[in-house]
């Protein structure tokens, strides 16, 4: 709920964040991909439009690029004991051919680069490095460790 209202998110009670996200799920589109290990859910990355996620616009490393209506993978959740074992890369391929199966024009993201000093240990909106063996390209880069990087999406595959 971060990206969608902000650090209120954090001040609110448990039930009325859990609450308002599952009307938006009940609204739909769907706001994100499940990843599953048998009937346990293991993943979880946020994939929607970006205009559904206004507090985008609030951070400097994360403010529009330009005026493209582009979807976005906002955070990932990986359950502890599934961490290292490929979810996150799985999770955002299948994000990559939903976004492309709603039409998106491109799939846009905010990892951490952990090559750059500085970067954070929080690593719940991807990493530079998985998010360049899938495909995608800076576009731009306000602070060091915080690139913004797309995925084109009109292009056909090879």
């Amino acid at each position: 709920m971060y990206w969608r209202i902000g650090s209120a998110f954090a001040k609110r009670p448990r039930d009325l964040n859990k609450r308002e996200f599952h009307n938006i799920v009940k609204r739909g589109p769907p706001p994100g991909l499940l990843a599953f290990d048998g009937d346990l859910a293991v993943g979880w990355c946020q994939i929607t439009p970006r205009s559904s996620l206004p507090r985008l616009d609030k951070r400097r490393f994360t403010k529009a690029v330009d005026d493209l209506p582009v979807w976005s993978i906002s955070c990932f959740y990986v359950r502890v004991g599934y961490r290292r074992r490929g979810v996150m890369t799985a999770l955002i391929d299948a994000a990559v051919k939903s976004a492309r199966r709603a039409k998106a024009p491109a799939l846009e993201v905010y990892p951490v680069d952990t090559a750059e000093p500085k970067s954070s240990s929080s690593i719940y909106t991807g990493t530079a490095a998985a998010f360049l063996r899938a495909g995608f390209k800076p576009v731009a880069r306000r602070v060091p460790h915080r690139p913004v990087m797309r995925h084109d999406l009109k292009s056909k595959r090879a």
